[in-house]
């Protein structure tokens, strides 16, 4: 799948990203207010949304509560004219995959797209991966503990499944951010740990009440066994 739903009320805008991803081989629909954004999304589910903060009849974030409700695995990259951290910070809180600010150069915005949805592709093995009351499906990109199953971001699913390749041993950032977002940290970059603090979040710690994701400064994230 390719095709893409482009929700930004600035219309000259979205005619101009619309043709250029097309001639990157996508196909693009756009919407310019939430409504009919909603409307789209109850008729076909694309590959991946292109989001604005800013609309017409409301905030994107909060339409990005309900995509992440009702499509947890829907990749969604975020823009805004402002490009506020506390913007960013908002929108990677309600899980965003990633972020750009507007004016933003095309032919970053398409590799961004690329990056999250060769994230997104089945991958090839189907085994689960297991630890404790912990159990990941990489097929699903869904975790459960015990009997509780968890809905998890692209994004989420991403980082968990790399720490539980090697419990107790560190990952570093720049490797996470590569599988998580598909592409380096730059400098003052939160993305990735954003990422992480929602994980903990919904993982919440074991029984014993230790974490189950732990940071080690300089060096990383590891998943405790």
């Amino acid at each position: 799948m390719n095709e893409l739903l482009l929700i930004d009320d600035d219309q000259e805008l979205c005619e101009l990203l619309a043709s250029w991803l097309q001639q990157e081989g996508f196909q693009v629909r756009a919407s310019h207010d939430g409504n009919s954004a909603r409307l789209a999304l109850a008729q076909t589910t694309p590959a991946a949304v292109i989001l604005d903060v800013m609309l017409p009849d409301g905030s994107g974030l909060e339409l990005l509560k309900q995509l992440r409700s009702e499509h947890p695995e829907l990749p969604v990259l975020m823009l805004s004219a402002r490009g506020e951290p506390l913007d960013r910070i908002l929108g990677l809180e309600l899980g965003a995959d990633d972020y750009l600010a507007k004016p933003c150069d095309p032919r970053e915005l398409t590799a961004r797209l690329r990056a999250v949805l060769r994230r997104s592709a089945p991958v090839a093995s189907s085994s689960r991966l297991e630890l404790g009351d912990l159990s990941y499906s990489p097929v699903r990109g869904a975790a459960s503990i015990g009997e509780q199953e968890i809905s998890l971001t692209l994004s989420e699913s991403r980082v968990l499944e790399a720490l539980l390749q090697q419990p107790g041993e560190p990952v570093d950032k720049q490797t996470l951010a590569q599988l998580a977002l598909g592409r380096k940290l730059t400098l003052y970059d939160r993305s990735l740990d954003m990422h992480v603090s929602n994980l903990r979040k919904k993982l919440g710690p074991h029984a014993d009440g230790r974490p189950r994701i732990v940071a080690l400064r300089s060096r990383g994230y590891y998943y405790s066994a």
